[in-house]
């Protein structure tokens, strides 16, 4: 569950971040920066991201929670692509491009030898097309443009295990992935153990246009991106933390639909005991241990771990320089008197 946090702050949580600001601003001592934000602003053309906002009182963050598999055998979906104006940090808007009304698209879930039929219907003002990562599917058959108005069914057996992408492959590419259009597919592995929880973060970017427009092509092709965030949203869950307890077994998804930029998810405080990347189990419970699952744009797996003591504990991608851009998160462990993390 996500939890609502309290009205002040923990200082060792904020003195880490504000220590992580100013270590990738470079102490600078550029005259027009604001020292109250510690130079926490996007910069460039397009609407104007502020780290140091908060979100409205009423701001519900995206529920991280993935629901087991369903028990059937057979899928049928339908995803609607539209565009929709969604705010993703407080007070900024963008025009995405969207499935279901969601950037990133909801998290779709099933096992080996499970039938997909998924139909895209357009109800939007752009061509828009599917290309499902998890499927074996000529390119010129399955992943056809659908104009707007049009439907399309996209069927396909499941033959793999992993956390795929999916994704609207309309040229340019680019633009749709960078504008929102994707999601993930789990496909679960034969021998899944249980859990108490499983989360599921898909970490993207967002090029920022004009206020409540479409992102900034030119942006995407440059690499410049103006937040990284899991979920599609800044910071939410730093300040909406997720509530689990202390020394329950969780298991955290992660996919890096990009479009161009990589992760590297650690949680501050823990140890994680499994990490399943791409298909294949990399660490398996015993005397190893991992500290960080390193992915590239359209790779993804999970990590498993627990929290031996009620507190707070940070959730990052490693790259810093991300991480102050807008990839930070906060796991709650029991009751915790000050959980809400002023930066």
């Amino acid at each position: 569950m996500v939890h609502k946090p309290k009205s002040y702050a923990i200082k060792y949580i904020a003195v880490f971040v504000l220590l992580t600001s100013l270590v990738l601003a470079g102490c600078s001592s550029d005259s027009d920066k604001d020292e109250t934000s510690h130079g926490s602003k996007s910069s460039g053309k397009g609407a104007e991201i502020d780290f140091s906002e908060k979100p409205s009182k009423d701001f519900k963050a995206r529920d991280p929670k993935l629901a087991p598999a369903p028990t059937e055998t057979v899928h049928e979906i339908t995803l609607i692509a539209n565009e929709k104006v969604v705010e993703v940090s407080p007070g900024v808007t963008q025009e995405m491009w969207v499935f279901d009304d969601n950037a990133p698209a909801p998290t779709l879930r099933g096992k080996i030898g499970d039938t997909f039929k998924v139909t895209i219907k357009n109800e939007g003002k752009i061509t828009h097309s599917m290309d499902f990562h998890s499927s074996y599917a000529a390119w010129n058959k399955k992943m056809i443009a659908i104009p707007p108005g049009e439907s399309h069914l996209y069927e396909f057996v499941a033959e793999k295990a992993g956390i795929f992408m999916y994704h609207c492959g309309t040229s340019p590419a680019l633009h749709h992935v960078g504008n929102g259009m994707w999601g993930s597919i789990v496909i679960d592995p034969p021998d899944l153990a249980d859990v108490d929880h499983e989360f599921v973060f898909n970490q993207g970017e967002l090029y920022t246009g004009p206020e409540g427009k479409p992102g900034d092509l030119d942006k995407m092709l440059a690499d410049e991106w103006d937040a990284i965030v899991f979920n599609g949203y800044v910071n939410q869950y730093l300040h909406r933390p997720i509530r689990v307890e202390a020394n329950e077994r969780i298991r955290v998804w992660v996919l890096d639909g990009g479009p161009s930029e990589n992760s590297s998810f650690h949680v501050i405080g823990t140890i994680f005991d499994t990490v399943y990347k791409e298909g294949n189990y990399t660490l398996r419970p015993g005397a190893g241990g991992s500290q960080a699952l390193d992915l590239q744009p359209a790779q993804g797996g999970f990590v498993e771990f627990t929290f031996k003591e009620e507190g707070l504990y940070p959730f990052v991608t490693h790259k810093f320089s991300n991480a102050s851009k807008g990839a930070m998160g906060i796991f709650q462990a029991g009751e915790a008197a000050d959980t809400e993390v002023s930066h």
